[in-house]
C-alpha cells in the first residue's frame, strides 16, 4: 500500500497582526474575526466551522461537517464535536476578557446525544459563560443540528492568564 501524503496549507496570522489585536478586548477580538477584520484561527478552516455571533458571555459557531471528518463507521467523528465545543466555550470565556488577558482550556467534557452525519446539516454550537473568576472560568455548550435537535453538549474549564 502506498504511503499517503497529508498536506494542508493555512494562512497563519502574522506576529504583527496578532500584536495589533492585543489592545482589543476579547469581545472586540471575536467580533473582528466575525467581520473579517482579523483572520479566523486556522483550526476553523481545518474543521470547517466558523464563529458567527459573539456577545458578552456568549459565542455561537456554525459548521457543516463533511465526509473529511467521518470516522470509519460512517458518521462524524466525536473529535469534531469535541473541537467545536472546546472552541465555542473558550470563546464564551474570551468574550468577557479585558485587553491583554488570555485563557487556555484545561478541561473539556463532551456528551454526544445522537448520531451526526452529513444529513444532520449545519451544526450550531452555542457557548455560554457559567462562571468567570480571577483565575478560572467555566462555560457550557449545546450543539444542535439543522432540525434544532440536540446532538451534543459539554462543558469547559479555562485558566485565565494575565
Amino acid at each position: 500500500m502506498a504511503k499517503q501524503e497529508i498536506s494542508v496549507e493555512f494562512e497563519t496570522p502574522s506576529d504583527e497582526l496578532l500584536a495589533s489585536a492585543s489592545h482589543l478586548s476579547g469581545l472586540e477580538f471575536l467580533r473582528a474575526i466575525i467581520s473579517g477584520e482579523h483572520p479566523a484561527a486556522p483550526i476553523s478552516k481545518l474543521m470547517e466551522f466558523r464563529i458567527v455571533e459573539a456577545d458578552p458571555g456568549r459565542a455561537v459557531f456554525e459548521g457543516r461537517p463533511s465526509d473529511r471528518v467521518y470516522n470509519p463507521i460512517g458518521m462524524v467523528h466525536g473529535g469534531y464535536v469535541g473541537v467545536l465545543i472546546d472552541s465555542v466555550t473558550g470563546c464564551a470565556v474570551q468574550s468577557m476578557l479585558d485587553p491583554g488577558v488570555g485563557y487556555g482550556n484545561v478541561d473539556v467534557n463532551v456528551h454526544l446525544t445522537r448520531r451526526i452525519t452529513r444529513d444532520s446539516g449545519v451544526l450550531r454550537a452555542e457557548g455560554t459563560l457559567v462562571h468567570l473568576g480571577s483565575r478560572m472560568a467555566t462555560a457550557e455548550a449545546k450543539v444542535t443540528d439543522a432540525a434544532g435537535k440536540l446532538v451534543a453538549h459539554g462543558t469547559s474549564t479555562c485558566l485565565i492568564t494575565r
